[in-house]
């Protein structure tokens, strides 16, 4: 008898679950790193910051990619399909894509002359370590989260006995996470990549051979409140989804990625 997999239910929200728990410990020593930052010698001590940075990304990239190998070795055993597969653990970030990353989240705290600087580069040095420091956040989540996500869709990949796959969002997940998670088991397995922004806590849910997909219950009704408000019409889907999600959907949208 085929198995029956979905989107929402006891196992994609667990899984989503660990993987919020690991963002926000992640959060937490991140934030623990700003005292290496040295207002009055920024040039000397923002290289220790990224550094410092670059290995706690390294370490809880690590554990997302096994908690995302753990959970796909789950689903496929929980599917009963023949055959054993080892997944493929993928790999932390490069360190250059971290570092280009974290000097991303802090290009405005350095000093800019007044006429060719931005607005945000003119404020005072304390509230432009806090604004990097909120950006370094977000960009070293996505980092972890990516590299548990990449696990479970290099699996999904490489396992013969694997479909396709499917997003799960949780139930207060922005417009843009929504709309994905209503389109169901579609994504192929060589879709390349997951489109995750700063602060995403969706999830791959593997599909594979002789199951069927079924979305559920705020994943049909967010593609039915697609199809009404907002398919159709070129250019404006998003925001027209947006407008519908405030409007009808009990559970609040952030107000941000």
């Amino acid at each position: 008898m085929a198995t029956t997999v979905s989107d929402g239910g006891r196992d994609p929200d667990r899984y989503r679950a660990a993987q919020l728990g690991l963002s926000r410990l992640l959060v937490r020593d991140v934030r623990r790193l700003r005292r290496l930052i040295i207002p009055s010698r920024l040039r000397s001590s923002m290289p220790d910051w990224f550094a410092a940075v670059q290995v706690v990304v390294d370490q809880y990239a690590q554990t997302s990619a096994a908690l995302g190998a753990e959970f796909y070795d789950a689903q496929r055993d929980a599917a009963g399909v023949p055959g054993s597969f080892t997944v493929p653990v993928v790999d932390p970030p490069p360190p250059e894509k971290t570092e280009a990353s974290l000097r991303w989240a802090a290009k405005d705290v350095w000093e800019r002359d007044p006429e060719v600087g931005t607005p945000a580069q003119r404020e005072p040095l304390e509230t432009r370590l806090e604004k990097a420091e909120k950006k370094a956040e977000m960009v070293a989540q996505k980092l972890v989260a990516d590299t548990g996500r990449s696990t479970v869709l290099e699996a999904v990949r490489q396992d013969p006995q694997a479909r396709a796959w499917a997003r799960s969002a949780a139930l207060g997940a922005c417009a843009f996470c929504k709309m994905l998670a209503s389109r169901g088991s579609v994504f192929a397995r060589d879709t390349v990549g997951f489109r995750a922004h700063d602060g995403c806590h969706c999830g791959a849910i593997p599909v594979f051979a002789g199951q069927r997909f079924e979305a559920s219950p705020q994943a049909r009704e967010w593609a039915r409140l697609y199809e009404e408000y907002a398919a159709g019409h070129s250019g404006s889907q998003l925001a027209r989804f947006r407008r519908a999600l405030a409007e009808h959907d009990p559970n609040p949208l952030p107000g941000a990625f």
